[in-house]
């Protein structure tokens, strides 16, 4: 099947087929008669896989290594724990960080509805940045 067809049986774009097999994660044959690349079952099947490891959070370092691991006829199940244990504990500490940042947000808009817009006088930027506190 062409990249368009792998594509759309996908329901990826072909530039994502394009740039998943420029970093080997897709592995085409070449049409001898027009030299574009054929795509298989097997690759459609794995570029399901990729998009299923994508959503779970897996970067494409991690996909490859996953695939690595499984075509040299090892379980790559051990190795797929750990890095969905490692991207949950970064996951809660950036949703920690977005939750202070919103609250930080949250207080500075409040602070701000209430204030005149500034006039630049030369030394300040905006005044409405440099009334928060710093919490450090």
């Amino acid at each position: 099947m062409t990249v368009s067809e792998l594509a759309r049986r996908a329901g990826v774009t072909a530039d994502t087929v394009r740039h998943y097999t420029r970093s080997g994660l897709l592995a085409p044959t070449r049409d001898k008669s027009n030299g574009y690349n054929c795509y298989s079952d097997s690759d459609l099947a794995r570029l399901l896989f990729i998009r299923k490891a994508r959503l779970l959070g897996f970067s494409l370092g991690d996909v490859s290594d996953i695939l690595k691991e499984s075509s040299h006829g090892q379980s790559p199940c051990p190795q797929v724990r750990k890095i969905i244990q490692q991207r949950l504990r970064e996951t809660r500490h950036r949703l920690q960080d977005l939750g202070e940042l919103q609250m930080r947000m949250e207080h500075a808009a409040a602070l701000w509805a209430n204030m005149p817009d500034c006039t630049l006088d030369g030394k300040a930027v905006c005044q409405l940045i440099e009334a928060i506190a710093m919490e450090a």
